[in-house]
């Protein structure tokens, strides 16, 4: 993916550079980077491969100014072809880069001793602004004026949520609507509605109709259904997940199950349940 742009941004050949312009507009058409922003993302790119600290910055413009746009149609695929990344990785990076940017304002003469590698600052990801700065200063003062460990961080975290635990809200059966937000792992869900069943302290696990999820509290939005809605969004569930386990549906099945799987409201009309019945029939779920 990498060597057209090079090839577009350095070439002394006229009629290669030509040529790949050419493939980038048939399959981009409207997405093709100028020439300032091909030389801020070939800038970005080699700062991705420096530090971490760097490399989360630079992945955030990236990500933000949509440089990635002229090969790629999403930042997942473009980081994993660029520099082999894993589709959480990135995020990981971006968010060690928001923390340290958060640590330098505590101290912004430059005194300040930062974390060093983003498994030290990942534990911090889980505490508001003004706890992350109280966590590293006292996960510096554990360390002797160090830089401390990912281990010391996270121990002073859990510390920290422990001493401001609040109660998880939601409740087994409750049915909810998952907000993505900034999850690549929840992403197309955004609308789907999903019932809850385990709670932990500081997450739920919960079920849609293809796929199950762990995810945090914020990622949720109760739906604040009457006791017998959540009762038959329980029941809906269920009847589309035997459908989906069935396998090679027709198209048309997934996009009745794509469509409820997003319902506004705790009940099927007249169609929606004829249409529903119709597959359970054809696919022997009934």
């Amino acid at each position: 993916m990498d060597k057209p742009l090079d090839s577009l941004a350095t070439s002394s050949d006229p009629v290669a550079p030509m040529v790949t312009a050419n493939v980038i507009v048939e399959i981009f058409p409207s997405d093709e980077l100028t020439d300032g922003e091909l030389r801020l993302r070939l800038e970005l790119e080699r700062q991705v491969e420096s530090a971490f600290y760097e490399a989360g910055k630079a992945l955030r413009e990236l990500r933000d100014k949509r440089l990635y746009r002229s090969t790629h149609k999403t930042f997942e695929e473009y980081c994993k072809d660029r520099f082999g990344f894993e589709r959480r990785h990135p995020y990981r990076l971006i968010d060690g880069a928001d923390i340290v940017d958060n640590l330098i304002q505590m101290c912004p003469n430059g005194t300040q001793i930062l974390p060093t590698s983003e498994r030290q600052v990942r534990p911090l990801t889980k505490l508001e602004r003004e706890e992350q700065r109280q966590a590293w200063q006292m996960a510096l003062e554990q360390a002797g004026g160090k830089v401390p460990t990912g281990n010391i961080v996270k121990d002073i975290v859990q510390r920290i949520r422990e001493r401001t635990k609040v109660p998880n809200p939601y409740q087994v059966g409750e049915v909810c609507r998952i907000l993505p937000k900034d999850n690549p792992e929840l992403k197309g869900k955004s609308g789907c509605w999903c019932i809850v069943t385990y709670v932990a302290d500081y997450s739920c696990t919960v079920t849609t109709w293809d796929c199950e999820y762990v995810v945090k509290l914020e990622h949720l939005k109760s739906l604040d259904y009457l006791e017998e809605e959540c009762t038959f969004m329980q029941q809906l569930c269920l009847r589309l997940k035997k459908l989906h386990q069935v396998g090679n549906l027709d198209t048309a099945a997934y996009w009745i199950l794509h469509g409820m799987g997003k319902l506004l409201a705790p009940y099927l009309t007249p169609l929606q349940e004829k249409l529903l019945s119709v597959l359970e029939t054809e696919y022997g779920t009934k």
